[in-house]
């Protein structure tokens, strides 16, 4: 029995099976004999989370655009079909072949989240695979890695061959242009290939890189072991948007994904320095699309897909440049081909009665505004800029505009965080019910719905605080209670958090340094799988994998490291100097707020290091 029949026969014994069939609307299936590399893109999580992935979206079509190179999309199989393909010997395979990826030349994983790093280990296992690399032959695919995690790649070094720094349109084009290159040439060997690949700017090749520790475990130095190789690797940036590769098509899933509808990228970068923010500093510099290029590219897709909702999607959309124009045109369009307009990251300050307006025309649904802090004076140590007066007018907008229902994203376990703060959650949440009964014109029968979700504080690389510890597991207990304590009662408040035992986890990989990977390896072997997703998590495994391996999750999670230490990932680099963020850390103590790029440049360099102009 062939594989594809092995994998149909077991289909109607598991969840979901079109999730692991392939075929959908848009996929991509080529002919075998014509196609010089094969890449399978691997997203280590469900179907559905991964199927909702602008990036997986635009990098599939950009290498399908080579008649002669083939990717095909992998995902982290639920744990009822793994079982299934384990029983049967069915090896992680392709969506668009229905063929074993170890049999491809390359295995790539896109890594959005800390929690998904055994599941890599799982696929690799899955595949048939060794999941350390150096225990994997000359004729085994290269296993690449990119993505917003891989800013600080070093616990996942055992396991990949070389990481993809900053964005990847160009630097993927490249490495399989070189790949193709050396094996028609007969140049090829694994070796040999990833030396040239470490002269591409922006890829890191982690076994020519060398660490040492200090005594009190620290980072002492990351340097090359190799002449050839950078002894600092730089990230890689598009310049122009409207010109860089941007598909015309999604592949259309048979069943519903977690964001199922056409999206849009509008721009890249942020200019705000929200001093939390991962996204905000490793994205930058700031680059818009213009108005014109994201009316076509939505045309396409709405004509291409058939979706009936389109997301303009970005860190901070509402900062565009031509907000105003650009929903104008889009409108012209969705309302009279009916289709809805979503702006999933709209700043409170930048929100109005006109973008209000324009964004309800076809169908209006609930608003979510971040507020981060429930205080003035947390909103300023984290440079949230923005004041509680535009958080009432914003709501008090909404409301008056027919909205009963508001989600507000906030924080807990910030530095500097008090009682009075946790506090602020709830007053805050309490005024805007006060200004929603206040609304004397709203419907009848309405009935208000305040949403408050609240995430713990994960202290992250390239960030101003990335030098701060993470509160520990039972103080953030003892404020969440706090919090449930003062919204008790309110029926329209429904209050809502993260899994703090999984944040402490997160923690300690965000701030890992290479020997977090021996950690991560027991976990695994210990069952640890889709660590993300509160039914699968066993969080009483992990401290038993740091025990058994010699580490502490302590250590990483909740040590505050100097300015003077050197962390893990400071051999890369993302233009951004790390004096900048000492100087954003030390105004974050007191309590000033750093102005938006826009307003006043803060010196962090990343447009000098681009050789570009700043606003």
């Amino acid at each position: 029995m062939s594989l594809r029949e092995r994998i149909e026969e077991q289909l109607l014994s598991v969840k979901n099976p079109s999730r692991y069939i392939g075929g959908e609307l848009n996929s991509v299936v080529k002919d075998k004999s014509k196609v010089d590399v094969r890449f399978a893109f691997c997203f280590p999580d469900s179907y559905e989370v991964g199927m909702s992935h602008i990036g997986m979206k635009i990098l599939y079509s950009l290498k399908n655009a080579r008649e002669n190179w083939w990717c095909e999309r992998v995902f982290a199989p639920w744990e009822d079909f793994e079982a299934v393909m384990r029983e049967n010997n069915i090896p992680l395979y392709g969506l668009e072949s229905l063929e074993p990826i170890r049999d491809f030349d390359f295995i790539g994983f896109t890594v959005q989240y800390e929690l998904c790093y055994t599941n890599i280990l799982n696929m690799l296992d899955l595949a048939g695979l060794p999941v350390l690399a150096r225990d994997r032959g000359e004729d085994t695919p290269v296993v690449v890695a990119g993505g917003p995690c891989v800013c600080n790649p070093e616990p996942l070094c055992d396991f990949i061959d070389l990481f993809i720094i900053g964005e990847g349109e160009e630097v993927n084009i490249e490495l399989l242009e070189l790949y193709e290159q050396m094996k028609k040439s007969g140049e090829y060997s694994k070796e040999a290939f990833l030396e040239a690949a470490a002269g591409i700017e922006g890829i890191y090749v982690p076994k020519f890189y060398d660490v040492s520790y200090n005594s009190d475990g620290t980072v002492n130095s990351v340097k090359p072991n190799r002449y050839a190789v950078p002894s600092v690797v730089k990230k890689r940036i598009i310049y122009d948007l409207d010109k860089v590769f941007y598909p015309e098509k999604f592949v259309v899933p048979f069943s519903e994904i977690v964001h199922d509808r056409a999206v849009v990228e509008v721009l890249r970068g942020c200019i705000r320095g929200c001093r939390f923010c991962q996204a905000g500093f490793i994205y930058r510099p700031f680059r818009e699309k213009s108005t014109a290029e994201i009316v076509r590219q939505t045309k396409c897709l709405c004509e291409s897909t058939g979706y009936e909702e389109v997301s303009l999607s970005s860190l901070s959309t509402s900062d565009h440049s031509e907000i105003e124009k650009m929903l104008t045109e889009m409108t012209d369009y969705t309302e009279g081909e009916k289709v809805n307009l979503a702006l999933p990251s709209m700043r409170i300050d930048r929100f109005s009665k006109e973008l209000m307006e324009q964004l309800s025309k076809v169908r209006k649904s609930g608003l979510t505004f971040a507020p981060e802090a429930g205080t003035q004076r947390l909103r300023d140590v984290i440079n949230k800029n923005i004041t509680e007066e535009e958080i009432f007018s914003a709501c008090k907008t909404a409301f008056e505009g027919g909205y009963a229902a508001v989600k507000l994203y906030f924080m807990m376990g910030l530095p500097t965080e008090t009682d009075e703060d946790i506090l602020g959650i709830a007053d805050l949440a309490l005024r805007i019910a006060d200004i929603y009964f206040q609304n004397k014109s709203r419907p009848k029968g309405q009935r208000l719905s305040i949403s408050v979700s609240v995430a713990t504080f994960v202290p992250k690389p390239f960030t101003p605080f990335q030098f701060e510890a993470q509160i520990t597991a039972e103080e953030i207990s003892r404020r969440q209670k706090l919090l449930l304590d003062a919204t008790k009662g309110k029926r329209y408040i429904n209050i809502s958090y993260h899994n703090y035992k999984v944040s402490v986890l997160e923690a300690a990989l965000a701030k890992g340094d290479r020997r977090m990977g021996a950690v991560i390896k027991k976990a695994w072997e210990m069952g640890c799988k889709f660590d993300g997703w509160d039914e699968f998590y066993r969080y009483e495994r992990w401290p038993d994998a740091f025990a058994q391996t010699g580490s502490d999750i302590d250590f990483y999670a909740h040590r505050p490291m100097s300015f003077e230490e050197t962390a893990p990932w400071e051999h890369l680099d993302y233009m951004i100097s790390k004096d900048f963020f000492i100087r954003e850390n030390k105004r974050a103590k007191e309590e000033k707020t750093t102005q938006s790029c826009r307003e006043r440049c803060a010196g962090c360099g990343v447009n000098k290091a681009a050789g570009r102009e700043c606003f």
